[in-house]
């Protein structure tokens, strides 16, 4: 908007439409990041009875982290990832569209591994599913980077941990 002084009423519509646009793009972020840490805690409830009396039983990696960084990691991760597609869903239709495909294909893959992985303890297909996770995520920030560079390096977290987590499931699918 430009401020000329005669016309006032015109600045004052500007305001009223950037402050609407702006508290827009709170809710689509907020509302993202809830379904994102409800992914998270949904995904935890299936996994907590394997976390106690299988996950232990696993050979692991020296280098596997103590059983308090993970939920601790993927708060961080699930916000990351609802502000990210948050900012995507502002974006228009010929954008947002590719980009909620493939964050809603990650997202599915994401909880599927927890139950594959953890309730019906088996790691080969919990293998498998991280490895089209990892695609899927990188995927979806290719995707993104075109035309939100700050919503694809939301992503950059959730990449790292994922190469982690996948290094970890090939080990305890090899050693197990």
């Amino acid at each position: 908007c430009v401020n000329f002084p005669e016309q006032e009423s015109s600045l004052i519509c500007c305001d009223i439409k950037y402050y609407l646009c702006a508290m827009k793009k709170i809710v689509l972020i907020g509302t993202s990041v809830a379904v994102c840490l409800a992914v998270g805690v949904s995904a935890a409830y299936f996994q907590s009875g394997a976390i106690e009396e299988w996950y232990p039983t696993l050979v692991k990696p020296d280098i596997t982290p103590p059983n308090w960084v993970f939920p601790i990691a993927w708060t961080i991760i699930y916000v990351c990832m609802g502000i990210s597609i948050g900012l995507m869903l502002s974006r228009p239709y010929f954008v947002r569209l590719p980009a909620i495909l493939l964050f809603s294909w990650q997202l599915l893959l994401n909880f599927l591994w927890s139950i594959l992985f953890f309730a019906m303890r088996d790691v080969v297909l919990g293998f498998i599913d991280i490895v089209l996770l990892d695609i899927a995520v990188v995927l979806y920030m290719m995707n993104v980077y075109r035309v939100s560079k700050g919503a694809a390096w939301l992503f950059a977290p959730y990449v790292l941990w994922l190469a982690f987590a996948s290094y970890l499931s090939t080990y305890i699918l090899v050693m197990n």
